[in-house]
């Protein structure tokens, strides 16, 4: 992280913070393009699913064999 340095002596050897911080969004940016393949949807929605059944897990394990005893029922 950049600091402010404060004074007036500015020596030719610090790093110019503006094109430090350019750099560090252009390096950022590259890392966000290449990230997003051809799979990046679907990778998204599975995140999303996890996020949203992960602390019901019971739950939604319990629905999922009531469903199946349900369908094995219709189909008897």
């Amino acid at each position: 992280m950049n600091t402010f340095k404060f004074g007036a002596d500015s020596s030719p050897d610090d790093a110019d913070s503006v094109s430090t911080d350019a750099a560090e969004l252009a390096s950022h940016m590259n890392h966000c393009a290449s990230s997003h393949s051809r799979f990046f949807f679907v990778h998204s929605a599975l995140q999303s699913a996890h996020g949203a059944l992960s602390p019901r897990i019971v739950t939604v394990a319990a629905l999922a064999t009531l469903g199946l005893a349900l369908a094995l029922i219709m189909l008897a």
